[in-house]
């Protein structure tokens, strides 16, 4: 008897226990972002442009969202490739490529927005788990047997080389809370963007905890005369370098024509 009011209270608690959880995992925050075109269009004299990303926070705690307890940062990350980072050195009186190393699946460019600097918003590990910021990129060496110190080194001179040409940015204070749910977030589009699927994310964080993050498609395409001319290389390669070969013929042949001196 005592086994059987044992089992009953067993599982009394645990049907009271089941809702409780459940509503606490449907209250959990979760993170959307949407943009106002899912194209960009770039000519040959872009020059860089600010992009608006909007997004909304679901079950807010309005507690939380008055103290100021939600942070958030916005990502726009380009499409990865393989980048050679060389190494110059004064021989002889000349610059020449002494050392060389390769990366792949390096982001072509990353530009990232935050409600507040990033050291405010939640600890440096909590950066390096999720790899985000500038800093916490992995930057995959070709040759991974090659001397840390040399591959660390090379790391650090893609880095800087991509925040000297602004593909790569950090920009603090530029995602702004527009109610207790809402908020606009402004990163950076660089000259050299690449044409390509670009990835936007962002990432909630509460009280300086990561709780949540999101992610959306944004491709980027080269417009008007360019555009065309871009596709027609990329679906006819054989005939566009001919007609490249045959348009070089014709330019020197005017160009001999026009400047003889006979």
């Amino acid at each position: 008897m005592g086994r059987i009011r044992l089992m009953l209270t067993v599982l009394l608690a645990l049907a009271i226990a089941v809702p409780v959880v459940a509503y606490a995992q449907e209250k959990r925050e979760t993170i959307q972002i949407g943009l106002s075109a899912d194209t960009v269009s770039i000519t040959s004299d872009f020059s860089g442009a600010n992009l608006t990303i909007f997004g909304s926070i679901d079950n807010v705690d309005p507690v939380v969202a008055r103290e100021g307890g939600y942070d958030v940062i916005v990502v726009l990350e380009g499409p990865a490739r393989p980048v050679v980072v060389r190494l110059k050195e004064r021989v002889f009186g000349m610059w020449i490529n002494t050392e060389a190393e390769t990366f792949v699946n390096v982001p072509f460019s990353y530009s990232m927005a935050s409600t507040r600097q990033p050291q405010d918003i939640a600890e440096q590990k909590v950066y390096r788990q999720l790899a985000l910021g500038i800093d916490n990129i992995y930057m995959q060496p070709l040759d991974r047997t090659a001397d840390p110190a040399t591959i660390k080194e090379f790391v650090t001179a893609l880095r800087d080389r991509k925040k000297a040409s602004g593909l790569y940015s950090e920009r603090p204070g530029s995602v702004q809370f527009l109610s207790q749910t809402l908020f606009r977030a402004t990163v950076s589009l660089a000259p050299d963007v690449p044409v390509g699927t670009h990835r936007a994310r962002a990432f909630l964080f509460k009280g300086g905890a990561f709780i949540a993050q999101t992610s959306a498609p944004l491709v980027i395409l080269k417009g008007g005369f360019e555009r065309r001319l871009y596709q027609v290389a990329h679906d006819h390669g054989f005939f566009y370098g001919i007609f490249c070969v045959l348009l070089a013929l014709l330019t020197g042949w005017v160009g001999r024509f026009l400047f003889r001196k006979d």
